[in-house]
């Protein structure tokens, strides 16, 4: 079964978070365990996005959670943030694709 977790931030420096978030995907190459990623900004909240991350299985997602380059990216994450991020841990039930 599949496991989604969707990370919900609120930042007036996304530019800067998006610059960090690449250095992550660069730092974990071969080692990082998602599937897929999706990052949404909302409309009816500036400055509000969610990020959608898709994993194989809740153990995956753990092995994701224990890289080094994970731990100092969500370090660094925090200080670019308004407010603590939000985390929903999802096991996927169903998916349609049409």
């Amino acid at each position: 079964m599949g496991y989604v977790q969707i990370i919900e931030l609120q930042t007036t420096r996304f530019e800067e978070v998006e610059a960090l978030h690449e250095a992550w995907l660069a730092d974990t190459v071969g080692t990082r365990t998602t599937t897929s990623e999706t990052i949404l900004a909302d409309r009816d909240h500036p400055g509000r996005y969610l990020v959608v991350v898709e994993f194989p299985d809740e153990a995956a997602a753990a092995q994701n959670d224990a890289l080094p380059a994970t731990g100092r990216f969500a370090e660094q994450l925090r200080d670019l943030l308004d407010e603590p991020p939000t985390f929903r841990n999802l096991d996927v039930v169903r998916t349609d694709r049409t």
